[in-house]
């Protein structure tokens, strides 16, 4: 958030077409602003982050391997315009998971190739509405 006034900064060329009471302003509410942006932003990278990992089981008593526990301890939002867009396509947490160097854009067309790989062996690929994520968050897992 810091580096969208970085960028206010850096790109204003001429600070001599900016209106005197508009950098006055700003430059007098540049904390305050900073604060709302974080107050927004804080609690909405928590709901994104956590609404794929917490609801999920983890065991330490079973021996997963790498892929299997990427499968079983994420899930996945269904897609939409609006999921990919408020999630920044993180709503694919386990295809994220699986390949995290992935340009996020592109984990829907992996998607079907997770699906399948999944059935072949066996393995749970879970994927949630978008309110049902939300509100698992809410309610404590069994094992705690």
């Amino acid at each position: 958030s810091y580096l969208c006034y970085l960028r206010y900064f850096l790109l204003a060329e001429d600070w001599n077409t900016i209106p005197h009471s508009v950098t006055e302003i700003f430059h007098k509410n540049i904390f305050l602003n900073i604060e709302v942006v974080e107050l927004i932003e804080s609690p909405w990278i928590t709901l994104v982050t956590q609404m794929s990992h917490i609801p999920m089981k983890m065991s330490n008593e079973q021996n997963w391997d790498w892929v299997s526990t990427q499968i079983f301890t994420t899930c996945n939002v269904e897609q939409s315009l609006f999921n990919d867009w408020f999630t920044g396509h993180l709503n694919f947490q386990i295809e994220h998971h699986l390949f995290p160097t992935m340009p996020r854009h592109n984990f829907h067309k992996v998607q079907p190739l997770v699906r399948s790989l999944c059935a072949q062996h066996g393995l749970q690929y879970v994927k949630k509405p978008l309110l049902e994520s939300f509100s698992s968050q809410l309610s404590l897992p069994s094992h705690c």
